[in-house]
């Protein structure tokens, strides 16, 4: 149903050859160790996918978030989600092409291109949550010099990364007296940053942290475009994060209710295949068209992100990706595990592990009552209710 191109279907057919090399076991195996998938993200990066969407002439593919989705999707029906996809090459590639000068966009592009350098995103805290305007961690001017103090929660991949795109306050709107913002690139080996990790349920290869800056001090090239005008150069991976987040969940549909159609076609109770059976067939089917649909409104997102379509639109069609994308995840995932009975459940089959990624972006990066509120405000005229 995806309107694919021929660059599309190449793409999908050697991330697939690359995915089932590797496979769902070795992607949980390295989550329970506690290890990274450090030889699957060399090997999308030396084929050239982690940068599919960064410029040619900074080292990448020279395409778009589209091209990114379909990496993205199919790692995700290999049942290998890289969630860092979202953050280095969407979020931060992004920010950086748009928003970097020419000596950022050469210094940083091409690594993270390459895969060689992950770069985090470091903008949620405790007390702010989806309030970025209330962010209290603080840059300052000091000569040749920023200096930064703060925390942020729930930072993902931190100790797989070289750098942490921090967003920090680095002023105040004297009429609203919101946060004026900055984003700066800060090793994650600087002096001053403390890394905490945060226990978690989810089983994946990649962490959450807490990071506490206590002073820590980067160099003025450090700042990603303009002082005080970094929520402007933020929205422009925000889109990108939610495009991919759909992503991940729309390649997990897929893992999901292809190995429930297989189980379905195997199984066989009372001589037939359960899945000759109304109530085995309607919930899986119904799930595909939910999946379905998830798929094509990603798809429409990131057309309308690539081809710099009006911010608003952009805006509107990645939360309703990201928003029907988690649902349906949430579904699929659901059913393909009752089709598999008590198997649905056993770390044998693979499934069950994979709930708790699906779920986390049903509430990350940005809650579903969040996109809701959007949808309401922007698309239906409705007052602000926050």
């Amino acid at each position: 149903m995806i309107p694919d191109t021929a660059d599309h279907l190449l793409i999908r057919e050697s991330v697939g050859q690359i995915v089932s090399a590797f496979g769902h076991r070795y992607f949980t195996e390295k989550a329970r160790a506690g290890e990274h998938t450090t030889e699957l993200w060399q090997t999308v990066g030396e084929a050239g996918f982690t940068g599919v969407n960064i410029p040619e002439e900074y080292g990448g593919g020279g395409m778009g978030i589209a091209e990114l989705c379909v990496v993205i999707e199919e790692l995700g029906r290999g049942g290998c989600p890289l969630l860092m996809l979202i953050v280095s090459p969407a979020i931060c590639g992004s920010v950086i092409a748009a928003h970097g000068e020419e000596e950022q966009k050469r210094r940083w592009l091409p690594e993270i291109a390459s895969g060689r350098t992950i770069m985090a995103f470091a903008i949620t805290e405790a007390d702010a949550g989806s309030n970025s305007h209330n962010i209290a961690t603080v840059a300052r001017r000091d000569g040749d010099v920023w200096r930064i103090t703060g925390a942020k929660t729930f930072i993902s991949g931190v100790d797989e990364a070289d750098w942490v795109l921090v967003v920090a306050r680095t002023g105040r709107d004297e009429a609203t007296g919101q946060g004026r913002l900055s984003l700066f690139v800060v090793p994650t080996n600087a002096p001053g940053l403390r890394v905490d990790p945060i226990p978690m349920e989810l089983v994946a290869p990649e962490k959450q942290f807490t990071l506490f800056f206590d002073d820590v001090e980067v160099g003025v090239d450090a700042l990603v475009g303009e002082e005080n005008h970094g929520l402007r150069a933020v929205f422009s991976g925000l889109n990108p994060e939610r495009i991919t987040g759909a992503a991940v969940c729309n390649g997990l549909s897929r893992y999901a209710l292809e190995k429930a159609a297989a189980y379905a076609n195997d199984r066989i109770v009372w001589d037939v295949p359960i899945g000759a059976h109304q109530g085995v067939a309607h919930p899986l089917a119904e799930a595909y068209i939910d999946v379905q649909l998830a798929r094509l409104a990603t798809w429409r997102a990131a057309t309308l992100f690539d081809e710099g379509a009006d911010p608003e639109a952009t805006g509107e069609a990645s939360n309703v990706a990201k928003f029907s994308a988690a649902d349906a995840f949430g579904v699929a995932m659901d059913q393909a595990i009752q089709t598999h009975g008590g198997n649905g459940l056993s770390t044998e089959y693979g499934l069950a592990d994979l709930w708790f990624v699906g779920r986390l972006l049903k509430t990350a990066p940005i809650s579903r009552e969040m996109i809701l509120n959007f949808i309401a405000m922007h698309s239906l005229g409705l007052p602000r209710s926050y």
